[in-house]
């Protein structure tokens, strides 16, 4: 099951969704749970925590959830 995550800007942060799925409590833990864990961001490993995510992109984390980004269509 794949949950959507809906934002209004042109483009969230990896870090930025991290905390929005409650994967992490605090910002500035984005980079160490990104340097312990793979997230899959379209299908491929990414440990940038300032990776941008624009509508339509699906990451999975493994063992928290698979997310698919719903934002702005024409880049807002």
């Amino acid at each position: 099951m794949m949950e959507e995550i809906r934002f209004d800007s042109e483009y969230i942060t990896l870090g930025q969704l991290l905390k929005m799925t409650d994967t992490i409590s605090s910002g500035g833990m984005a980079k160490w749970f990104l340097s312990e864990h793979e997230v899959f961001v379209n299908g491929e490993v990414d440990q940038r925590r300032g990776r941008k995510l624009r509508h339509n992109d699906v990451v999975n984390i493994p063992e928290v959830g698979r997310y698919k980004l719903v934002g702005p269509e024409n880049g807002a």
